[in-house]
């Protein structure tokens, strides 16, 4: 696949990113893509490495290696080489509805097994994904296609984040009639209002909304179901109900003076600042803003990360990520040997940018918050930190105190929300899933499915999609008695 010796005459040439000084001016994508000549080159680098980790989507030593969706990796790189764009995209979307989304956010498991990364550089298999499909688009080859014919069966598709999308997605094509039901005022869940818009600018999600529409799907915001729309009524009115609601229960703080104010769970800031940004270009002062603010936020992930430059871009004054757990390595350790998911120290754009502006890495490791303190408004001032020990006990001793006027907690997700489970019936697993028989997404109440986060807990979109065309064609077979998806 791609050209023989290509991996040997090009060098690996990433999507430029434009300087973390001028793009925290603004909060659209910093990343313009290469040309076509040299997506081509790009594309040459695929080696015919006769077993094709990249789309293996294999669990190596607990962590997932390759693909989970096993997109046709080698065949498109090959495609983009001898410049077959329009093929490249067909095998592009045989495995994957939304190459645009995990294109821009997938953290490229693909590329950490790469043969090539094995001893040098791996292929740009995330950024060429990401050619294919905004090739597409501008040559206007993503026009809607509608379902020829209709099943007569309706389902009901509850949450449209991209698993609710992929299972929507796969059941229209099928010719099922379906419904998508989200709470929120603007369909795309996660993909909406959980992604910074300089990752992925909203744009990009409401062209793929209005070409689902266009396709039958119908989308019915501010619906929140087990609230507004009891599961007696959409039972009556859909053959089956699919929950696609995620992981959207966070983890809390149990510390003195949580109750002050100042203290925001980060999916809500992030939330609350991309509709402003959305609705008035921020000028309704409707979000917390973090402006002239010296910001704690705890938690190291990708959301972390995320406060990290949304901050930046209102105006901090400081900000400091707190991580419980030690740095990784800035290389492989012996015990993490290609194509295991590398553990490394990864330095992402909002810490990039934090370094850039403030002169110094925004994260402290093997810390985390002790006591919250405010002034005599209520109104928070200070955080008091303690280091942590390598059996993540406080060390007595190394406290802390940091000024802080917004404190955001980032430390992740328990699972979905109780009140729709506890409207269903349905059974949870320990971790506060949604619990399904194993391969089966089916739950213990009759034709309710789950999918996404909602059942396998906090994970990566690319797992929402798998899990979003899982769900659909078991869903296909419980209605048709039969499937070909």
């Amino acid at each position: 696949m791609g050209k023989p010796t290509g991996f040997m005459e090009y060098q690996r040439r990433g999507n430029p990113a434009q300087s973390p000084l001028e793009r925290i001016k603004h909060y659209n994508e910093f990343h313009p893509r290469l040309s076509r000549d040299e997506r081509r080159r790009q594309g040459a680098r695929c080696m015919e490495c006769g077993v094709p980790f990249c789309q293996s989507g294999a669990v190596l030593n607990g962590m997932v290696s390759g693909c989970p969706l096993h997109n046709l990796v080698p065949e498109w790189n090959d495609l983009i080489y001898t410049g077959n764009f329009t093929h490249a995209l067909e095998r592009l979307l045989k495995t994957n509805n939304f190459p645009e989304f995990t294109g821009r956010v997938c953290p490229a498991l693909c590329e950490a097994a790469c043969t090539c990364g094995l001893h040098g550089d791996p292929v740009t298999v995330k950024d060429n994904e990401l050619g294919i499909i905004e090739d597409a688009w501008d040559r206007g080859l993503m026009s809607p296609r509608p379902p020829r014919a209709r099943t007569g069966k309706q389902v009901a598709v509850v949450g449209s984040g991209p698993a609710g999308l992929a299972c929507a997605d796969q059941l229209n094509r099928r010719g099922h009639s379906v419904t998508v039901l989200e709470r929120e005022d603007r369909p795309g869940g996660l993909l909406m209002y959980g992604i910074p818009n300089m990752k992925l600018e909203k744009p990009v999600v409401q062209r793929r909304l209005d070409k689902m529409a266009a396709e039958g799907i119908t989308f019915r915001t501010g619906v929140d179901v087990g609230k507004d729309l009891s599961p007696e009524q959409l039972r009556r009115d859909f053959d089956a109900v699919v929950l696609c609601c995620g992981a959207a229960q966070p983890r809390d703080l149990a510390v003195p003076g949580r109750e002050l104010d100042g203290v925001w769970f980060a999916v809500d800031f992030l939330k609350e600042t991309t509709r402003s940004l959305l609705d008035s270009n921020l000028a309704d002062g409707t979000y917390p803003s973090a402006k002239g603010k010296h910001v704690v936020i705890v938690g190291g992930g990708d959301t972390g990360n995320d406060c990290v430059g949304t901050c930046i871009r209102h105006g901090c004054a400081s900000v400091t990520q707190l991580e419980m757990m030690p740095k990784a390595p800035d290389q492989r350790a012996e015990n993490n040997p290609w194509p295991e998911w590398p553990r490394v120290c990864k330095t992402d754009y909002g810490q990039e940018e934090a370094i850039a502006l403030f002169g110094h890495d925004p994260r402290v490791y093997e810390t985390t918050v002790a006591e919250l303190m405010g002034h005599k408004d209520g109104k928070l001032k200070a955080v008091k930190t303690v280091r942590l020990g390598r059996d993540h006990q406080p060390i007595p001793g190394t406290e802390a105190v940091l000024d802080c006027d917004l404190l955001l907690i980032a430390a992740g997700f328990l699972g979905p929300q109780a009140y729709v489970p506890q409207a269903f019936g349905l059974a949870l697993t320990p971790r506060s899933c949604v619990q399904t028989a194993e391969g089966s997404y089916a739950t213990t109440a009759p034709g309710v499915f789950a999918a996404g986060d909602m059942r396998r807990g906090q994970s990566l979109v690319v797992w929402a999609i798998q899990e979003g065309r899982q769900a659909a064609r078991e869903v296909d077979q419980y209605l048709m008695g039969y499937t070909n998806l």
